[in-house]
């Protein structure tokens, strides 16, 4: 075991950190007024800023996030298992805790994951706990921006699953580990340990059963100042969400309710769309889920229910706000709402015989998000995914790197070995950057002096040395050829009617088809790739749509497989669209059948980009009440489609249509659903991806770039 304040000390003084680590916290605004509160990390929530009151003038929180996780070193089989701890701070951005390449989250030791088999079946349990407890029981620190600062290491959060949660909150399984979920009380450290202590002296409180407690005299945070490990209990979106409420609780409901056999069905009969999972097989089959799974499957399950829509739609809308990477007072209020709405109607479930009572630890762990993120941030911060991928760096690939005998050694040894290895490797490049910043410094001010020591300048000469011996010496730059256009067309936006009727061109649209045939029989029908900037509440990445417009390919010779044709749906604007769409006013569903250009004779204007053939539908329906999606169906004109040819400007982004449920039908709605009869009425899937989600509840989209935000800083002067 690591000393974790070593650990700390590597953290806060790593200077690849250095922008970004935070060391005061901070109260965070979308308006310049401060008028609506931003809540993201951990320094722009209440938890720090209600600690460093409580602490001397000057002092500096560095506030601890543990994890631990116990996990299988053998994927199919043996019993070996190793139960890693995970350290980090919240200083650090909670994106760069999340990049495992980073090592902003590090390993600070094994905790013993043996059998027990020297104890009875009795007291096995018993002894883990004391054994896991055993293991774990203001110091002046350099941090990155090269400071002094007297550091307060505060264990602020704990990250792990409900069976961990109850092993370090000393209760057992079968309880709550924060407290009471019959009369939402939180468990008193201080009361705890009172009992605990006098169940050690022999006095047997009543407390001791009635807590479901377990004899550990000596839990590791008994001693640990400004600390309540109850509180620190974080929400956990794989565990306490994901896999929790919606896949252990609301699916399984659903599934008792509609049956296996209809809810395979009508997973077989979705829609295919770009980047989401198609269940060819249904759900009863699979297995073993993972996270991406749980949330692909989240994607279009309120659009194949018939009864008890508000309360799954309660759910989802409940994941989908506490999925936020950034949350404001109107996001709160969402996911309070989310949980009132359900609980309004989850008397429906016991009316059809589903479910006897709602007394169930995961469904009250979630009644604690709104608190949680108040305090600590948004959950994206501490879900226990992070981890989950730690294992494979720390411990499944030590594992296989030992000979499979006393392994734990063996695995030590070798982590250590390649973080002397990390170390080293992101000396140098920091060495690098550093060099590279300071020759531009000295172009720019001949009279400034480097400040590097005489080993940094030695290696930095060699480094430059290599770089200059490198570097071709008979580069010659290469001109592209550019072609300039009219920046304003003379006949901007004109239609195939008017090319045919002012310009006699009355069989331009044969003449079109023969020459797409003839010279781009392959490569007429392209994909189209969408990119919207990005959505800090959801990602800082810029997001990708792709569009496909292919036919049917047979299967070629050989075991060559074909592929079906994939005609996607999109919304269509009718106008200059802003960067953050709320409603889906001025937008159409039409669906994208040919993506093409025209001849390079006809490629002036605006049409020197590509074009779209598009098929309409109906303007949107009102929501409907129960599952709040809006519905649509073909559009006609004198019993034909409705087409269009388009620019493929005025695509806005791809949408995904769920076809209409019946109440328990026998066979799927579609065998293959690519052309829906004129008759058919679909739904608008919301819940693709949290942009549908904010623009169905109207969700004001946070500035787009986070320095826009204003932060004030409280006064909290540091040495």
């Amino acid at each position: 075991m690591r000393d974790p304040v070593e650990c700390i000390k590597d953290l806060i003084g790593n200077p690849l950190f250095r922008d970004h680590m935070v060391y005061a916290p901070a109260r965070a605004y979308k308006d310049p007024a401060g008028l609506h509160r931003v809540i993201d990390d951990m320094w722009t929530a209440d938890w720090w800023c209600d600690k460093q009151k409580q602490l001397p003038k000057g002092a500096t929180i560095a506030p601890i996030i543990l994890a631990s996780d116990k996990t299988c070193l053998l994927q199919f089989r043996g019993d070996k298992s190793a139960w890693p701890m995970y350290l980090s701070i919240g200083n650090i951005t909670k994106e760069k805790r999340q990049q495992t390449s980073a090592r902003a989250t590090v390993l600070i030791g094994y905790l013993p994951a043996g059998k027990l088999d020297c104890f009875t079946s009795d007291a096995r349990s018993l002894a883990s706990y004391r054994l896991f407890h055993h293991c774990q029981n203001g110091v002046e620190m350099v941090c990155a921006d090269l400071l002094i600062r007297q550091v307060y290491p505060i264990l602020a959060a704990y990250v792990a699953d409900f069976p961990e949660q109850c092993l370090v909150a000393c209760c057992k399984e079968n309880r709550y580990a924060r407290g009471n979920p019959l009369t939402s009380m939180m468990r008193d450290p201080e009361v705890t340990k009172e009992i605990l202590e006098k169940q050690k002296n022999g006095q047997h409180p009543i407390q001791f059963d009635d807590n479901g407690l377990h004899a550990v005299y000596n839990p590791f945070w008994d001693n640990l100042p400004h600390t309540d490990i109850f509180l620190a209990f974080t929400p956990d979106l794989l565990h306490q969400v994901h896999k929790g409420v919606l896949k252990d609780h609301l699916v399984k409901w659903c599934l008792e309710i509609v049956g296996d056999d209809e809810m395979d069905a009508r997973f077989k009969a979705m829609p295919d769309y770009p980047g989401l999972r198609h269940f060819k097989k249904g759900i009863s089959t699979v297995r073993q889920w993972t996270g991406t799974e749980h949330k692909e499957m989240q994607c279009v399950f309120i659009g194949l229910l018939v009864l008890s829509q508000v309360v799954a739609r309660a759910i989802l809308d409940f994941s989908y706000y506490a999925q936020l990477r950034m949350h404001t007072a109107e996001s709160l209020d969402g996911l309070e709402s989310a949980l009132a709405v359900f609980h309004a109607n989850k008397d429906i479930l016991q009316e059809l015989e589903v479910h006897e009572h709602f007394n169930i630890p995961k469904l009250h762990q979630i009644s604690h998000f709104v608190k949680s993120i108040t305090l600590f941030g948004s959950t994206d911060g501490f879900n226990t995914e992070l981890p989950e991928r730690l294992h494979i760096d720390f411990a499944k690939d030590a594992y296989r790197a030992s000979n499979k005998h006393d392994y734990e050694e063996q695995m030590a040894l070798w982590l250590q070995r390649q973080e002397a290895v990390f170390l080293r490797s992101s000396y140098l490049d920091w060495l690098s950057e550093r060099s590279q910043s300071a020759t531009a410094s000295s172009h720019t001010d001949p009279n400034c002096r480097d400040d590097l020591d005489s080993d940094s300048d030695a290696e930095i000469e060699e480094l430059q040395s290599e770089s200059r011996s490198a570097a071709p010496t008979n580069a010659s730059p290469t001109l592209p050829i550019v072609h300039v256009l009219a920046k304003t067309p003379a006949h901007p936006r004109q239609s195939v009617q008017h090319l045919i009727t002012a310009h006699g061109a009355t069989m331009f649209l044969p003449a079109l088809k023969s020459f797409l045939d003839k010279h781009m029989p392959r490569n007429n029908i392209v994909p189209v790739v969408v990119v919207t900037p990005p959505d800090p509440r959801v990602s800082d990445s810029p997001k990708q749509w792709r569009i496909r417009a292919t036919p049917e390919v047979q299967p070629g010779p050989g075991r060559k497989p074909g592929s079906p044709a994939r005609f996607n749906m999109a919304l269509i604007s009718d106008g200059v669209r802003t960067l953050n769409l709320r409603t889906f006013e001025g937008v159409r569903v039409a669906q994208v059948h040919i993506i093409f250009a025209l001849p390079r004779q006809f490629q002036v204007g605006t049409y020197s980009r590509a074009l779209a053939y598009v098929e309409w539908f109906t303007p949107l329906w009102e929501p409907d009440p129960s599952s709040g999606l809006h519905q649509v169906s073909r559009s006609t004109r004198q019993l034909h489609r409705n087409a269009a040819v388009i620019d493929i400007d005025e695509i806005f982004r791809p949408c995904h249509l769920i076809p209409k449920m019946v109440l328990q039908s026998s066979t799927p709605l579609f065998i293959f659903p690519l052309f829906f009869p004129c008759t058919t009425t679909l739904s608008l899937s919301c819940l693709l991806n949290h942009l549908n989600f904010g623009i169905r509840r109207s969700l004001e989209p946070t500035l787009a770039n986070r320095s826009y935000r204003v932060a004030i800083r409280q006064n909290y002067p540091s040495s």
